[in-house]
């Protein structure tokens, strides 16, 4: 075979390619790289949910201990005893564990308090056994430890919505069954539902004219005023706290307005050192002051709960008696 002279390649080498050739011999290896990288991908996709798969199925032959709550905040948990066979469960089970469905629509703060109160036992118990709020156990047990509440006594609860503690008041001074002499009054700047034995108003205790209404209502002087309202918070501790200090203070102004000689006054404060002034006011009207802290109440809380009883009464001045009142706070906070 014969080349033609002025050739520069040897027999049976190929000729070199235009340079648009090889651009695009570059761009199909690019594309032919790019469609192997995405079928890897698919692969490790399709990898992931076999193993996701089976975990799963893994886990229905064992009890589930924890429960996922959907965007409509529904539980949706179940137990499993054998494959392919689920039983349902409510979210009150023991040694159960919930946890909730991050969500955009809901910021984390939120997703976080719901999971908290998902998994508060007192929040549990409250469903089970009838009451509005998990609250109600904090003054379950304050009344249980100092004997408050006695039949046919008239009370007051003041920010009463949601009404646990008009629930336990109606019960255990007999307004609930019609007791002579019994009345509980719920006052709160919202709409609240119906609670048996209790007799409620929408009003703002503030108004000048608040406690003369409460008292027509009530038939006379009340044994009893429970506060455990919480002013709006903003995020700033100082200014919560003076915020809350100055709900209570309120509080106080109107019990003195409506207790009868002898009565008593619970309200919720938080520790934050500007409380003594509180404590002092109450000094001056009160027999006993305590400062008191309910399983109920969580522990990681700054909640506490400010218990005034042996009312003076209005018409005795507050530098008449010699003696001290009697003031029993913890030496530390609790």
């Amino acid at each position: 075979m014969s080349h033609k002279t002025g050739s520069k390649h040897k027999p049976g080498q190929i000729k070199p390619r235009s340079l648009k050739a090889r651009a695009e011999l570059e761009k199909a290896k690019k594309t032919r790289k790019a469609k192997t990288s995405f079928a890897e991908t698919q692969t490790d996709k399709a990898a992931l949910a076999k193993k996701a798969a089976a975990r799963k199925q893994a886990a229905a032959v064992k009890p589930v201990s924890k429960t996922a709550i959907d965007e409509g905040g529904m539980t949706q948990h179940t137990l499993a005893t054998t494959p392919g066979r689920q039983q349902t469960s409510s979210a009150s089970d023991t040694n159960l564990k919930i946890y909730v469905k991050t969500s955009n629509k809901r910021k984390l703060s939120s997703t976080l308090w719901l999971q908290r109160q998902l998994n508060d036992p007192f929040v549990q118990k409250a469903k089970r056994e009838g009451y509005r709020s998990r609250a109600a156990y904090k003054f379950l047990e304050i009344n249980e430890r100092y004997g408050l509440l006695k039949q046919g006594q008239r009370i007051i609860d003041l920010g009463c919505a949601p009404g646990g503690w008009s629930q336990i008041a109606a019960r255990e001074t007999g307004s609930v069954n019609g007791s002579e002499g019994a009345k509980v009054i719920g006052i709160d700047l919202l709409e609240v539902e119906a609670i048996p034995g209790v007799v409620l108003e929408k009003l703002d205790f503030t108004l000048s004219h608040a406690p003369a209404r409460l008292k027509e209502l009530l038939g006379g002087d009340a044994h009893g005023v429970l506060s455990d309202m919480a002013a709006n918070t903003i995020g700033h501790k100082k200014t919560d706290h003076i915020r809350i200090i100055a709900l209570a203070e309120m509080a106080i102004d109107f019990a003195r307005e409506v207790l009868a000689p002898n009565g008593f006054f619970v309200a919720k404060v938080f520790q934050g050192g500007t409380e003594n002034e509180l404590l002092a006011n109450l000094r001056r009207d009160f027999k006993t002051v305590r400062h008191v802290k309910p399983k109920a109440s969580r522990a990681d809380s700054a909640e506490l709960y400010v218990l005034a009883t042996g009312f003076r009464g209005k018409s005795i001045p507050r530098a008449a008696t010699g003696a001290q009142p009697e003031l029993d706070l913890p030496s530390q906070p609790c």
